[in-house]
């Protein structure tokens, strides 16, 4: 078959791969000139620099693990996240560490009860919003100067006026474990992302082209190919005709900095109002330091509200969008059969990147493009 894959991230790269084996002729298109989508990673002064934030590869599953080390090597990196308050350094997830930094506590005990006291202004009822939820499980203290500020930056809403699902599983550990993840497996491809994707393309069967836009001749692409997977925003394709699914976007502005050592710490968040960015990554530090040991690269990370033509980056799962995306979901089965909507903006969900290589496999396993009838 003829398929055509709109996007070169992970999602379209893995299917690539894999339809490529069975023989398929793939046509992989993508907007910007580069694949690998936001998991690019480029040298700069001998240092892999991630292009669009931060991403550490981490996953419960063995199979996705010894599924994406078929593209690369992996190092130990263990992601140990710093957050600054106006100068206060409090180490995340919230553990041991962050709670002794915050009062002085060198017990669980003494930092659960510490905890249970400052829970009492919500005088027992069940927490109704973000806000409220954070509190339940952290107190006030912890939810002011770490959690506040830091979500509306990232939101651009309140937390009074967020959902509070969006922290239900918000990470509080009485141990002194500095590690961002709980899953087992976890760390960053020696020699960065792009190689990966690389990889995962390099086939006689695979046709790649850069800086070419799906929408300049959707149509066209529609008839020409016996299948379409598309990694896209589903809004966009069926031309918002339900209306506009929401989504948060970001900004990075990248330097290199003539020192050897900026922050000393892969990942900075910055939790307070007055700093208009959510955290500086200094990309050195996700290889222990490699490449120039004159100079460093940092990336300064900003939220922004996001508009047609600005690059989308992760969906707001509300009831109300989750809704809307069911719509379109229904009507993609009756309306365009012989696409398959797939990735963070074509499933309309928060992906991390081994979830993203699950869905695409799973999707193979039961598609008819794989001999599968489901």
């Amino acid at each position: 078959m003829k398929i055509l894959i709109v996007g070169a991230g992970l999602f379209g790269a893995v299917c690539a791969h894999e339809l490529a084996k069975l023989g398929h002729d793939i046509t992989v298109i993508e907007k910007r000139d580069h694949i690998a989508g936001n998991i690019y990673t480029k040298d700069i002064e001998g240092i892999q620099v991630h292009e669009y934030g931060a991403h550490i590869f981490h996953t419960v599953n063995p199979k996705i693990w010894d599924y994406i080390q078929q593209f690369a090597a992996f190092n130990r990196y263990t992601n140990e996240v710093v957050a600054n308050y106006n100068g206060e350094l409090y180490n995340l997830p919230f553990n041991m560490n962050t709670l002794y930094q915050m009062w002085g506590v060198t017990t669980p005990e003494q930092a659960q009860a510490k905890i249970a006291e400052q829970r009492k202004v919500l005088a027992g009822k069940e927490p109704r919003n973000l806000e409220e939820q954070a509190i339940s499980l952290v107190g006030t203290d912890i939810y002011t100067k770490l959690i506040k500020d830091y979500t509306t930056k990232q939101w651009g809403q309140t937390p009074k006026d967020l959902p509070s699902f969006i922290i239900r599983r918000l990470p509080v550990r009485f141990t002194f474990d500095n590690n961002y993840f709980n899953d087992p497996y976890q760390g960053i491809p020696i020699g960065g992302y792009t190689q990966i994707v690389e990889k995962m393309l390099d086939s006689p069967k695979i046709t790649v082209q850069l800086n070419t836009n799906f929408f300049d001749a959707k149509e066209t692409y529609l008839q020409n190919f016996d299948h379409v997977i598309f990694t896209g925003m589903i809004d966009q394709f069926f031309n918002y005709r339900f209306g506009e699914l929401a989504y948060r976007s970001l900004r990075f502005e990248t330097e290199i900095k003539d020192v050897a050592n900026y922050q000393g710490n892969a990942v900075i968040n910055y939790t307070d109002a007055k700093t208009p960015y959510t955290r500086i990554i200094e990309h050195k530090w996700f290889e222990f330091g490699q490449g120039n040991q004159k100079q460093t690269v940092i990336t300064r990370e900003y939220p922004q509200a996001w508009q047609r033509g600005v690059e989308p980056y992760y969906p707001i799962n509300n009831s109300e969008n989750n809704h809307l995306f069911t719509q379109y979901r229904d009507h993609a089965k009756k309306a365009a059969p012989n696409v398959t909507f797939g990735g963070r903006l074509g499933l309309y969900r928060y992906y991390n990147m081994d979830q993203v290589i699950a869905a695409a496999l799973q999707f193979l396993d039961h598609s008819p493009l794989t001999g599968h009838q489901d």
